[in-house]
């Protein structure tokens, strides 16, 4: 018997409710649009940078190069998988947290409106005894019972995310190793990128490198961060907090390595203040 054959046209039936501007669909919008401008507010100030580098010389640009190559594929083992677990344990948590409460809820206003029944109850056995009650005791009666309605209102609880706590500590951990391993590795690592042990590359890239790789833990723990706030369906906050460090890098970057006269080890340094002030 022949297999029925699928129309190719099916796999367009639903394109059309790709581009529906519904509920969800501003609700993704507003969820994808801060992420997609963090991400390009990295390269804008990575152009920025390599033009300031670029003006101290050829040498120093080309090993600078090198070492934000090494720096970015060593981030980027641990990059992936700590924002995207980060992100979808914490949306998890956050959406448990959201729906577990709701019992207690219910019996909150269970005790409320015993104890409403209480308080009515009372004010009427104390209506009958109305002539032996100085006045100024109803008073403060009213003022106590207010003062009860309060107490009795649900406080809202904090929400306390396990996965949150958890991910900082990774991102911290792995930061460090990061850091420790490059710091100690940077002769090898560039040699196998391709820098010879008498090229004039070799100093710069390795100053660069070291230094750059004492931001690590910084940038591990700020993408841990942006994956936590991503589970909380919250995009704006780490775009706000790139672009301040992104400007912050601009702003540095041409002070320590004219002014200060430090040169490559300015623009790393200007790097890794922009990081951690993050």
């Amino acid at each position: 018997m022949a297999e029925k054959e699928v129309p190719f046209c099916i796999f367009f039936r639903e394109a059309r409710s790709v581009f529906k501007l519904d509920e969800l669909g501003r609700e993704i919008a507003r969820i994808a649009l801060p992420a997609a401008l963090a991400l390009t507010a990295d390269p804008i100030a990575s152009l920025v940078d390599t033009a300031f580098i670029g003006q101290i010389g050829p040498v120093e640009l080309a090993a600078v190069g090198i070492s934000i190559a090494v720096f970015n594929q060593a981030s980027r083992i641990a990059i992936f998988p700590l924002v995207s677990v980060t992100t979808s344990f914490v949306a998890e948590e956050d959406a448990i947290t959201k729906v577990s409460p709701e019992p207690r809820g219910n019996e909150s206003q269970d005790i409320q409106s015993q104890d409403v029944e209480g308080l009515d109850t009372e004010s009427q056995s104390n209506s009958e005894n109305k002539e032996l009650i100085p006045q100024n005791r109803s008073v403060y009666k009213s003022k106590t019972t207010a003062t009860s309605f309060e107490v009795l209102k649900p406080k809202p609880e904090k929400k306390h995310i396990p996965s949150a706590s958890s991910a900082l500590i990774i991102g911290a951990i792995l930061g460090f190793i990061q850091a420790a391993f490059l710091i100690s590795g940077a002769k090898p690592i560039l040699s196998f990128m391709g820098v010879k042990h008498g090229s004039p590359m070799l100093k710069p890239a390795q100053e660069y490198l070291k230094l750059r790789s004492l931001g690590a833990p910084a940038v591990l723990l700020s993408l841990a961060m942006q994956g936590v706030f991503r589970g909380f369906k919250d995009t704006k906050t780490p775009l706000f907090a790139t672009v301040a460090g992104d400007l912050t890098n601009i702003i540095l970057d041409p002070i320590f390595i004219f002014a200060f006269h430090m040169g490559v080890r300015g623009a790393a340094i200007a790097h890794v203040i922009s990081h951690a002030g993050t």
